[in-house]
């Protein structure tokens, strides 16, 4: 067998450390170290050593224990980056699941309404529009209101509800409300 000093052992296994780097380098697409170019730098800094003058074994362990520091750190911000993404469904699936008691329901919401003057000046107008949630909606992962006004649906932020309140109750004697309650809650027209 090679000296032991040209070797490494993975998973109980030896390797010419030579070969074995070889074998295994990988390309990144960015330019930043990573554990495996640590430790590459690592055998190649022991492979090329003056054998006359070794360097002393405590740099060695500083730096083994550098690359257990990085490996561990590493992990950590892999999981978190988990654990961020696990959190942010549970916040949303909390929100539908909050939002989609609200259907039935009225509400009251701010509608911008941009438009352009002659002269090419942009303005802005708010309307406050009265509809009836119709559904939920998920726009580029935020969670949306369905919301009916007149014949047309409008998908409405969270943050443009003034106002949610119960269906009015229509009057039994009191046929055109019961008529206007009943068109109010059907599905029809188009998504604005």
């Amino acid at each position: 067998m090679a000296n032991s000093l040209n070797t490494i052992t993975v998973d109980g296994v030896t390797y010419d450390a030579a070969k074995y780097a070889a074998d295994h380098i990988t390309t990144k697409a960015n330019d930043e170290l990573g554990k495996d170019a640590f430790l590459q730098l690592l055998v190649a800094q022991m492979k090329y050593q003056d054998p006359l003058d070794p360097q002393d074994n405590s740099e060695y362990i500083a730096e083994l224990a550098n690359f257990s520091a990085l490996e561990q750190m590493t992990n950590v911000a892999s999981n978190l980056e988990k654990l961020s993404t696990v959190v942010n469904n549970i916040d949303t699936s909390v929100l539908v699941g909050q939002l989609s008691s609200m259907i039935g329901k009225g509400i009251n919401w701010l509608e911008t309404t941009s438009t352009t003057d002659a002269n090419g000046n942009a303005t802005a107008t708010n309307e406050t529009l009265k509809g009836w949630v119709k559904g939920i909606n998920i726009l580029e992962g935020n969670p949306t209101v369905i919301a009916q006004y007149g014949d047309k649906l409008y998908n409405v932020s969270i943050s443009d509800i003034t106002r949610v309140f119960e269906p009015e109750v229509a009057s039994e004697t009191d046929d055109s409300t019961s008529q206007n309650n009943s068109s109010q809650n059907a599905y029809v027209g188009e998504l604005v």
